[in-house]
């Protein structure tokens, strides 16, 4: 039986032993290279997937046509839990940033592994309630806060990880403007203002955060 080891971080940092069994053996691995789409929204999906190593961006289309970047998952993360239990279209379109491996388990086989492990039951209702919850988060910044506060609290997320204090964030200003809602002459505006005051350095290879902590008091809808 093929095994592999998976990542104690994200999401499989505090999930049951049976899934991470299950994810580790009954899987299937994925590989995707970057830029490679592992299915796009409207796509009917019944897998449920785990990261192993790399990156992913979730974005979605609007009835324009503008893309909207929604999330970047790591190793550790789990997505397409809605599948599992309600097979049907994807919501989102997942696209590799980098060379990335998967776990993939399908919809039967998860729910036959659920029947002899219940413990499997509790995993999927806490990834059910922590992605509510975030999509509340999401939607709460977009309605109530300005583009700067979302701009600095994605960026505070995006480079988040692990131990790191700081980190480079290799998205265009025009990728960075998709996940803020926002347009690119916002976004290079609000940039130029944090650069000149020594909270980042911006490039054509991203934004790198140098002060965390003033970009956190950006970030705070009381300092609107």
């Amino acid at each position: 039986m093929d095994t592999v080891t998976l990542p104690k971080t994200g999401f499989l940092a505090h999930a049951s032993q049976d899934l991470s069994d299950l994810m580790a053996s009954v899987a299937t691995e994925v590989v995707l290279e970057e830029g490679q789409v592992l299915f796009e929204q409207g796509d009917i999906g019944d897998t449920l997937y785990a990261i192993v190593s790399g990156s992913l961006e979730f974005s979605v289309l609007s009835r324009e046509g503008r893309k909207l970047s929604l999330d970047v998952m790591r190793p550790g993360a789990l997505f397409g839990e809605i599948a599992l239990f309600d097979p049907g279209t994807r919501t989102a379109t997942v696209t590799a940033l980098e060379p990335t491996r998967l776990r993939g388990v399908k919809n039967a086989d998860m729910l036959r592994a659920i029947r002899k492990a219940p413990d499997l039951g509790i995993d999927m209702i806490q990834l059910a309630g922590e992605r509510m919850r975030w999509m509340s988060s999401q939607l709460n910044e977009q309605v109530f806060l300005s583009m700067p506060a979302r701009l600095a609290r994605k960026i505070l997320y995006l480079t988040v990880d692990g131990s790191k204090q700081l980190s480079t964030l290799p998205l265009s200003q025009s990728e960075l403007a998709e996940f803020v809602g926002a347009t690119r002459e916002a976004v290079s505006k609000t940039l130029s203002i944090w650069k000149r005051a020594g909270v980042i350095e911006a490039s054509r290879g991203g934004v790198r955060v140098l002060d965390r902590e003033a970009l956190q008091v950006m970030a705070d809808l009381h300092q609107i």
